[in-house]
């Protein structure tokens, strides 16, 4: 990778940060000149769904597993951001996950701080699963109906949707949220939870927020700070439904198995970490997945990072299997760093 392909990958994704010079509208609106496209990946069908009363992008790639469906949650520092300027990361997610995808848009801060963004995911989620739910229902008793009385596959028919729920930045607080509140027979047909760059501790207490001395060349405190007053008011930051890192045991009853995509210089990578010992420590399977030198959201500048390709081929690998990791697998992986690698081994 060379050093100006670097600098302009940056200088794009700075645009998904809300530091103290932008306004809301400012900011929403760069989100929007930079990421927004007129063009979807080829095979890829758009159309515009209601779900519980949101409106939805329904992704439809030309190829796709039937069963298959993916809920994302877009990122935005929890003010910004929408299903259009995701829409051509969404798309190419759709397609890396052979999966018709459905992303919400859901209300936005400060006009609509916590928990309006959770309570319009959760009726998405719920609208979406119910008609998902009724549609393989009557599918397979059309089916039934043309099998003998003695067929013995009667009852395989009868398959439950597989759905990958998945979000970035802001977005995963918020998807971790839903989880949370989700009852067990929504619960059950989630099979995997993708985050990419998560932020996970949005309190007061976070030593993120006043650490000054980090790598990270998009996220900094400061802009943690001013998202985190805008989402919800300060004595609210460490309720577990903000913050998932303040999370009891108790809430990870039927999580699903988690997969975490992070560049090495994110100033959330720590959080991360603290996320992983405490999904794991809650007896559910997490591998957090370290990039080497990469920065928040890299994923997002495949124009000029190989590694965000690379990266997207990795989360197809992981949600088209059912690969989980066993107890003595590494559940930290890094990218290309010997040296890293070799110092997190202690916490694998």
């Amino acid at each position: 990778m060379s050093n100006q392909k670097r600098k302009a990958a940056v200088k794009k994704l700075k645009v998904l940060s809300y530091n103290a010079k932008t306004d809301v509208n400012m900011f929403r609106r760069k989100i929007e000149d930079e990421f927004r496209t007129v063009f979807l990946p080829s095979h890829t069908e758009k159309q515009e769904r209601t779900f519980g009363g949101i409106t939805c992008d329904f992704l439809i790639p030309e190829i796709h597993a039937s069963k298959r469906i993916l809920f994302y949650i877009h990122g935005g520092c929890f003010v910004g951001g929408s299903r259009a300027s995701y829409r051509n990361f969404t798309s190419m997610l759709a397609n890396k996950a052979y999966s018709r995808t459905v992303v919400p848009e859901y209300r936005l801060a400060p006009a609509h701080p916590f928990p309006a963004a959770i309570d319009d995911v959760q009726a998405a989620f719920r609208a979406m699963f119910a008609e998902e739910e009724a549609a393989r229902n009557l599918e397979a008793m059309k089916r039934k109906e043309n099998l003998s009385v003695f067929s013995m596959n009667a009852e395989s028919l009868e398959e439950e949707p597989e759905i990958i729920v998945a979000a970035d930045g802001a977005g995963a607080s918020i998807a971790c949220a839903m989880l949370f509140n989700l009852r067990e027979r929504y619960k059950k047909c989630i099979k995997k939870l993708v985050l990419f760059s998560p932020w996970l501790d949005i309190s007061d207490s976070s030593p993120l927020k006043t650490d000054k001395k980090t790598s990270d060349e998009i996220m900094s405190g400061e802009v943690l700070s001013k998202s985190s007053t805008a989402y919800s008011y300060s004595s609210n930051l460490s309720n577990p439904l903000v913050s998932p890192l303040y999370a009891s045991r108790e809430f990870f009853q039927g999580f699903p198995s988690t997969y975490i995509q992070i560049g090495e210089k994110e100033i959330l990578l720590d959080d991360a970490k603290e996320f992983l010992k405490l999904v794991k420590g809650a007896g559910v399977d997490c591998t957090l997945d370290i990039w080497n030198d990469m920065m928040h959201l890299f994923q997002m500048a495949g124009e000029f990072l190989d590694e965000a390709h690379e990266a997207l081929d990795k989360f197809s690998y992981i949600v088209a299997s059912d690969r989980e990791s066993k107890q003595n697998e590494e559940t930290i992986s890094v990218h290309n760093k010997p040296r890293l690698e070799k110092s997190l081994e202690s916490e694998a």
